[in-house]
């Protein structure tokens, strides 16, 4: 059978348990035994990392070790796959350039805060998102520094709310995308601020289908080899 990990805690407004309850039910619902644990000394265990099939990190903000961050970002490369919604994941531990390196961005404002109007803008025609069509949210709208490495599957335009970045021009901000790191799948969608914008619709249906694309990882991996990826020395 395989397993999970879902890591929770951090900032509250965020309704980490909550969160961390609705993964729980996807995974469990798909037969995959899950781990849930509100403390981020099991990163700590590199060897017992490995041995999940998929990491879930919901967790805003907070301080990761340097050593923790480097368990997780090998336990991704050997296979291990990470998912991870909003603030959880893109917005935790922004002390650690490993970890927005891997996860593929981090979070630098939500203009006009909660309560702001956007349309979710379906931009790929992947599995993952077939069949969805654009829809509205009303949330925090996040604006992220994003690595343009990333396979981009929705978009938003930054236009819903003027600002101080509005001289800029709008943008269209990456929402959900996928990227690989060593023979990891990660898969990472901005929308979450609280339960009820990812419980149902679409918001909920994206997500389902991201945890289980990223639980398959380390099946995909199986008879790849990391080692053309691996070199002398830290990169970070």
């Amino acid at each position: 059978m395989s397993a999970a990990l879902v890591v929770w805690g951090g900032w509250e407004g965020h309704q980490p348990e909550q969160v961390a309850g609705l993964f729980q039910g996807i995974l469990e619902e798909a037969g995959i035994a899950v781990d849930v644990v509100d403390d981020l000394g099991v990163f700590d265990d590199g060897k017992k990392l490995q041995s999940y099939d998929l990491i879930v990190p919901v967790w805003t903000d907070g301080t990761l070790s340097g050593e923790a961050a480097a368990n997780v970002a090998e336990a991704v490369a050997q296979g291990t796959g990470l998912a991870g919604c909003h603030g959880g994941m893109c917005d935790a531990f922004r002390s650690s350039p490993l970890w927005q390196f891997m996860t593929g961005a981090n979070w630098v404002a939500h203009p006009g805060g909660d309560g702001v109007q956007y349309r979710v803008k379906i931009t790929s025609d992947d599995p993952l998102v077939a069949g969805i069509s654009d829809f509205d949210v009303t949330s925090e709208q996040y604006y992220l520094h994003v690595d343009p490495a990333n396979n981009v599957l929705a978009t938003t335009c930054t236009d819903a709310v003027t600002w101080y970045h509005s001289p800029n021009g709008p943008v269209d901000m990456p929402v959900i995308w996928t990227r690989q790191w060593g023979l990891g799948r990660i898969y990472y969608n901005a929308l979450g601020h609280q339960l009820d914008v990812i419980d149902k619709g679409p918001a909920f249906e994206l997500l389902r289908r991201g945890v289980l694309w990223a639980v398959e990882s380390k099946a995909a991996a199986r008879g790849r080899d990391l080692a053309p990826l691996q070199s002398a020395g830290n990169h970070w």
